[in-house]
């Protein structure tokens, strides 16, 4: 049977029915996770809100995302993700247009940790329902081509934030809050698509015949079968030591990411002097940097778990050396190109550990191993903001904290060489 199916021709048909939505879907999470990126200069002053007010406003998003991760993607286990997705978008389209209406600080941290909430589980989500479509060979580069969508929100950020700022006063309504409203209003309208077009496993796809079922069923299970029997265990599949080991890794990175991604455009405004539409083209070529590193992806990580564990200490090395850049600055260019560099590596590499333990663990425990693996990186989401707001108040500027970005990036890369080397013990 195995001989009837071409293996390129599925999966490519495979990829056609399921990246395009879940691509989409990923890119108005970061849009709608961001947009206070944009919105903070203006938002700040109109409501008072100091650096610190803002930093554990940002911060807030991802203590509630993280306590709920493993629960949501246990449940996606059970209803299946076409539904589950569609729950999440739905109730963070929602939650992204009503922050616009926040006026004091407890209300802004409670609408934060409630988008926080509702979008918990997305990202491990998506990882587990590629691992029913795509083996490991194939798997890095599917999650790779729905991760473009992470350099595209960047882009459209960068392209439309200046324009909807420009509409403060329009019907009585100020610039930032037409930029939360506009831009939460797509994840309402996908949800409804999600429920209606996605495919929820190779079972019920109907466009596939029974030899590429059966093939395809095969492949994963004996992909299965070498990663062990499942533990059957919630706890032992929650401190699994690869799940502690890639998520402690990317928690580290994430720390500089999310002090980097929520203060961009104060940063990049106060290195180079450039004005909103300036700051915004700049956040545009991060973007195109960003998805220049996805895209070589597949060429560098292979197919095999070691040489994924080595690019993605290499991607942290590079981002070091952007921060490094930064840190250093003396100039608009060099504040630019080190932005740019450490963007694009830092999340670059930011895709590749739940990959790779969706390859390291059993079957029946990846449901909580990825949630549980990436609960450990948005921990380094969450202290990374709330922090850098602290220093910045304290100091007057971001120099110190991108310079404590500089040792914690490369502290990832080692964590990560760690977790090779245990893997090539293990065989």
């Amino acid at each position: 049977m195995a001989a009837e199916v071409n293996e390129r021709t599925l999966f490519r048909r495979i990829a056609w029915r399921t990246l395009p939505l879940i691509l989409l879907s990923y890119f108005v999470a970061v849009v709608d996770r961001s947009n206070i990126s944009f919105a903070a200069k203006t938002m700040n002053a109109d409501l008072g809100f100091s650096e610190t007010i803002y930093g554990i406003g940002a911060s807030a998003f991802f203590l509630g995302y993280s306590l709920l991760e493993v629960p949501s993607n246990l449940l996606l286990a059970r209803f299946g993700a076409r539904v589950w997705l569609a729950r999440i978008m739905l109730t963070w389209g929602l939650i992204s247009i009503l922050t616009a209406f926040v006026h004091t600080p407890w209300q802004f941290y409670a609408m934060r940790f409630a988008l926080g909430v509702a979008e918990a589980g997305f990202y491990p989500g998506v990882i587990l329902y590629l691992s029913t479509w795509f083996p490991g060979e194939h798997r890095a580069w599917a999650i790779s081509r729905f991760y473009i969508a992470l350099p595209l929100s960047y882009v459209v950020m960068g392209s439309i934030a200046a324009p909807l700022l420009a509409l403060d006063g329009a019907m009585g309504v100020q610039g930032w809050q037409w930029l939360l409203i506009v831009e939460g209003i797509p994840s309402v309208l996908l949800a409804l698509v999600l429920i209606a077009a996605l495919p929820d496993r190779p079972e019920t796809a109907p466009w596939l015949s029974d030899a590429e079922r059966a093939w395809l069923n095969g492949v994963l299970r004996r992909e299965a079968a070498a990663a062990g029997a499942p533990s059957h265990n919630l706890l032992r599949a929650l401190t699994n030591p690869f799940v502690l080991l890639l998520g402690g890794a990317n928690a580290l990175n994430y720390v500089a990411i999310n002090a980097i991604v929520f203060s961009a455009p104060k940063l990049l405004a106060q290195g180079t002097g450039l004005d909103t539409a300036g700051v915004g083209r700049v956040v545009a070529v991060g973007g195109v940097a960003i998805a220049l590193g996805l895209l070589s992806v597949s060429a560098l990580a292979g197919r095999t778990t070691a040489r994924t564990l080595v690019t993605y200490a290499g991607f942290m090395a590079l981002a070091a050396a952007g921060l490094a850049l930064l840190w250093l600055g003396g100039s608009g260019a060099s504040t630019i190109g080190g932005y740019v560099v450490f963007i694009a590596a830092a999340q670059t590499a930011g895709m590749l550990p739940l990959a790779v333990i969706s390859r390291l663990i059993p079957e029946g425990d990846r449901p909580a191993g990825l949630a549980m693996g990436n609960t450990i990186s948005q921990g380094g989401a969450f202290f990374g903001p709330i922090t850098w707001g602290v220093l910045a108040d304290a100091t007057g500027s971001y120099a110190t904290g991108v310079a404590l970005l500089i040792p914690i990036s490369l502290a990832a890369a080692c964590a990560a060489l760690v977790a090779r080397a245990r893997s090539m013990r293990l065989g």
